[in-house]
């Protein structure tokens, strides 16, 4: 972390990308005179700083990135919370995006897997399983990442070590204190040689309230090292369900020189050749509308302290039917570099973020608008704007009650072959 004078890398950043940004700025002189502007920090240290007993006032010129409470996005059980929520609110306001079909399915904001919360849901969770009992469920620890804790089932006994006190019938899990979510698996992934993987997007957010957010254009899939069978016998074969780096990695499959990853203007290519242009970009505008729709969830309850930013890492599965899922938001992406080409990425995507957070390397002021020139955006391009689309007329009746854009789910013109904006950008 960086604190006022000293530096500590944190182990997941590498030391010669920030100090090449930080020197471009002029930055590693001013911490040998002043006091620091920019704080890179973790997420533990941002709950030190806006601790009520042992928090910081941050003055004007220093800002941080992390918002105080980015744990109602980022935390597996309190992203779907939220979700839940937000969807019954547009429900109750009579908003057309909280719209079903006759099963009773969102037709617009279904973007998440049926998931509940263990040892809260369990009941539930039951209930549901039961209703279909061929089904393969996920479970993951709400608190943790890198796949750590990640295990499958498809039996109610499977889960035994979360046993039933015989006595009160009440779920309890193994440790108090480690909570799980556990949900509907996505058997039937898009694969691509066999394959399954996953995309790890970046999107920035320089505020909450009103909302303005950029889409990373350098984004990538990561793949399984092992091809992808939906096969009950390969549950406990993690090299074929998770993607994540830090298991992958490990398999005897594991290419040092690509890393499994393919860029996402790679994926597109691929996609546009065997899906065709158009059905593509549909699945590119709705994995947009998954994220704008997930920020917009959580803005009413986070904390928009002035003096934040933050650059998170959307994790997005996509189905062999073209539909994108939401599977989990990071708020500390790895900024480690497993190839060259991850060691660009990162390198480019620190720099541009920390030009949007601070336009011209100039000394940070919590008090400008958050709304930097083009120029400066580099990789980065403006997915949401809540400003421009309240003022915009075409979004004037979708607005909910509370004022807040509700924004529409971005279409293209099927007869005229033109993309129509979608007015949420």
């Amino acid at each position: 972390r960086i604190m006022a004078g000293k530096v500590k890398w944190v182990t997941d950043i590498e030391k010669s990308v920030l100090i090449n940004n930080f020197e471009k700025r002029g930055w590693i002189q001013v911490a040998e005179n002043e006091d620091w502007n920019f704080y890179w920090m973790s997420v533990q240290t941002i709950r030190n700083v806006f601790s009520v007993e042992t928090g910081y006032r941050l003055s004007d010129d220093q800002i941080v990135n992390h918002f105080p409470n980015h744990y109602e996005l980022t935390r597996k059980d309190l992203m779907v919370k939220n979700i839940k929520r937000y969807r019954k609110e547009l429900e109750k306001e009579g908003s057309p995006l909280a719209e079903k079909d006759e099963n009773g399915k969102y037709i617009y904001l279904d973007f998440v897997p049926v998931t509940f919360m263990l040892p809260a849901d369990y009941n539930l969770f039951v209930e549901e399983f039961r209703k279909n009992p061929s089904s393969t469920w996920i479970m993951k620890p709400c608190g943790k990442a890198q796949g750590k804790g990640i295990f499958l089932i498809n039996k109610l006994s499977q889960i035994k070590k979360w046993s039933r006190d015989s006595k009160t019938s009440s779920f309890v899990s193994q440790s108090s204190k480690e909570a799980y979510v556990i949900s509907l698996y996505i058997n039937n992934p898009l694969l691509i040689g066999g394959k399954k993987f996953d995309l790890r997007l970046y999107v920035l957010v320089s505020t909450y309230r009103p909302l303005r957010c950029y889409m990373y254009k350098l984004g990538f899939c990561r793949f399984c090292t092992v091809k992808y069978t939906p096969s009950t016998s390969e549950l406990d074969n993690m090299f074929v369900h998770l993607t994540n780096v830090a298991i992958q990695k490990h398999g005897d499959d594991y290419n040092h020189i690509h890393g499994g990853k393919w860029t996402v203007s790679n994926l597109r290519l691929y996609l546009e050749s065997t899906r065709g242009k158009e059905v593509t970009n549909k699945l590119f505008d709705e994995i947009h509308w998954i994220i704008v729709q997930s920020l917009k969830a959580v803005a009413p309850v986070m904390n928009n302290d002035k003096h934040c930013f933050e650059c998170y890492g959307y994790d997005i599965i996509i189905d062999d039917k073209l539909k994108p899922w939401l599977i989990e938001v990071n708020a500390s992406p790895s900024l480690t570099s497993s190839t060259a080409n991850d060691r660009i990425l990162k390198y480019n995507l620190i720099n541009d973020t920390l030009n949007i957070a601070v336009p011209n390397g100039e000394i940070p002021d919590c008090k400008w608008n958050k709304s930097p020139p083009k120029e400066v955006l580099g990789n980065y391009e403006v997915l949401y704007d809540e400003e421009m689309a309240q003022s915009d007329g075409s979004d004037r009746d979708l607005r909910s009650r509370s004022g807040q854009s509700s924004g529409v789910k971005g279409n293209r013109a099927r007869d005229s072959g033109k993309p129509v904006l979608t007015t949420w950008k």
